[in-house]
This record gives structure tokens, sequence and C-alpha cells, in this order.
């Protein structure tokens, strides 16, 4: 089976990235790409790694026809002006933005400083991360974005929440070093998928958006996330600080963080004692879809460091839509995402 897709919002780096990917999808029809400060011109002058593998050119919002999936790569904040719109012209959606992924919509406006545009299509999408959530995204026509701090966030706690050995009552702390491609010229942290931008440097120590997504998925109230920007293009790496229940063993955690890796194809643990990486490292990551999870715990203490390695534009976003329409669509769900990254670099 094959079927047709168009993206609304192709020129930044997340819509370059999903573009990409469906482009090499065996059972997908790229039918148009949206985006209105680059409208005439050719993707591949805007993304030059598609030069002869994309002739098409990106056209005007308004003329984006209908398809049976449509993506939604848009800066935060616009899809939920236009969903009723967007709806019209597919049956399923999958938005990158956040606008779709809290359900509560006080819990918006207390993250997003104003009240949701669109708060009666909250309930409609589904949390688009499919660790949490492959069944339901399995049956959704519309899914959501995740964000890509809170991907690293979610999976690096997952393996402790769902084994049900985190001390719930006790602070959890998330400091995230995050690429160039996130990070973005305003210092927001968080502009991946608007258009492109120049890097600074820059700190984030609390009140980061990406929180209520894990407050949300983890069920936890007592977390703080800190953003730092580094050196690197790509990647995110989360180092969880927690505390696990009383009598909790390093034993206890190899069985969690196993057996969430054998349950998701592109989760893998990475504690070595030898080896030329032996932690968690987003430079291997590059380019694909896997999620490289580790931990460390000292048991007389009971805290514990559980860390997430990921490619931001990725499995923290592209990466994580192109796998829900895999599940959505009834397909393998590592279509179009088999590529392991490059090493070394």
């Amino acid at each position: 089976m094959s079927i047709s897709v168009s993206i609304i919002g192709g020129s930044g780096y997340a819509g370059g990235e999903l573009l990409r990917l469906l482009l090499a999808h065996p059972h997908v029809m790229v039918k148009q790409v949206a985006s209105r400060s680059h409208m005439g011109e050719y993707v591949y002058q805007v993304h030059p790694n598609l030069r002869k593998c994309a002739q098409m050119k990106f056209v005007d919002p308004a003329q984006i026809e209908s398809v049976d999936v449509l993506f939604l790569a848009l800066p935060h904040g616009q899809a939920q002006t236009k969903i009723h719109e967007y709806a019209a012209l597919a049956g399923k959606i999958i938005d990158l933005s956040a606008d779709f992924r809290l359900r509560d919509g006080s819990l918006y406006e207390q993250w997003y400083g104003e009240a949701h545009a669109a708060p009666e299509w909250l309930d409609k999408f589904v949390y688009g991360l499919p660790e949490l959530h492959r069944d339901e995204i399995a049956i959704a026509d519309y899914v959501s974005g995740v964000g890509c701090n809170a991907t690293a966030s979610n999976l690096a706690l997952l393996p402790l929440v769902k084994a049900d050995l985190l001390d719930c009552t006790a602070d959890v702390t998330i400091e995230i070093k995050v690429g160039s491609s996130e990070a973005g010229a305003e210092g927001n942290l968080g502009s991946h998928h608007a258009e492109r931008a120049n890097v600074i440097r820059t700190f984030s120590a609390f009140g980061h958006r990406h929180t209520a997504e894990v407050i949300q998925e983890m069920r936890l109230k007592n977390v703080s996330l800190t953003m730092t920007a580094v050196d690197v293009v790509r990647g995110v790496l989360a180092t969880a600080h927690a505390k696990v229940k009383p009598g909790v063993s390093t034993k206890d955690l190899w069985k969690a963080y196993r057996a969430v890796a054998n349950e998701n194809p592109f989760i893998r643990v990475v504690k070595e004692q030898r080896g030329v990486y032996r932690a968690p490292e987003p430079k291997i990551l590059v380019g694909s879809n896997y999620a490289d999870l580790g931990f460390e715990l000292d048991e007389s203490s009971s805290h514990v460091v559980s860390i997430c390695a990921i490619d931001n534009l990725m499995k923290g976003a592209a990466g994580s839509a192109v796998q829900c329409l895999n599940l959505m669509m009834g397909w393998q769900e590592t279509t179009a995402l088999e590529f392991m990254g490059l090493h070394p670099l």
C-alpha cells in the first residue's frame, strides 16, 4: 500500500529531516511541501543534502491539496489556529509542534503563557512517543509531536517509572545538553521547528516548557529541567538525578532497563566496562532514530543517575513522527528508520 503525504512548514530543520525520511520511505509519495518564506524555491536550495533527490519546489501553504496524511512542522502556536482547515485536507495528521502535546488546556496556558486557540482538539491528539503510547497511536487519526528534551527525559525515566522503582516523593532533576539545531538564535532552547537560525551559547535553569510533557507523561510533580547549549549541531544528552525506593538494587535496574529495551526497537542500553563508548553519547546517534540509555546507582543512598542520548531532529522530532506514521498505517515500525548512525565522526 502506498499513501500520499504533504508537509506544511517544510523549510525548518525538523521539516527538512522529515522530508529526507519520507522521500526514502517505500510506502510514501510526497505530494507537496509548503513554506511561506521560501515559496517557489527548490527544496534542495534550503536542504542541500536533498539535491538530486527532490526536484519539487516549496508551495504556498494555501495551495496544499488533499492527501492521506498531513504533516505539520510549523513554529509553535500556528497549527492550533488553523487545525480545522488542516483536518479538512487529510484524514490523518501528525503535528511536530508543541500545540497538541498537552491534554490539559490549563497546563498549556501555564507553560506557554497564553490560552490554547483550539482546546477542544487537545483530547483528539495522542502524544506521539511510541515507547509510551504505541497502542493508542496505532488507532489514532491525530498524533502530536514530542519535545526533544522531553523525549530524552521521558525515556531516561521510563524504566524506573514503568518498573515502579522511583521514589516519587523525591525531587527529580534533569540536566540536558543540547546542540545548536535546537538552541536557535533567540536562546529559547526549543526553536528547531522554526526557520534556520544562528546558534548562541545559552542556559535555562528553570521553567523550560518541555517540563510539562514530563509531568504529564511520567505523572511526576517534583520535576526540574535545566538546559545548556553546547558546541555540537545535533544531539540531546539528558542526565536525570532521582531517588529509587529503599532496597532497590543495581540488579533491579538492569532488569528494568533491559525490559524496556526488549520491548522497543529503538531503545538500547549502553553501560559497558570496555569499548570506545561506555555510556550514552549523542555523537554516534546523528541521523538515527535510536535512544541510548545508561544508568548508575548508589545503593547506599538510593541516588540513581539515568542518562539518555538522542538525535534531537530524529528521535526528538522527525524520526518519532515517521515511527508514528508506520504505526498508524499498520506498517513495520522501523520502516525508513533503519539507519544506525555513523562511527567514527
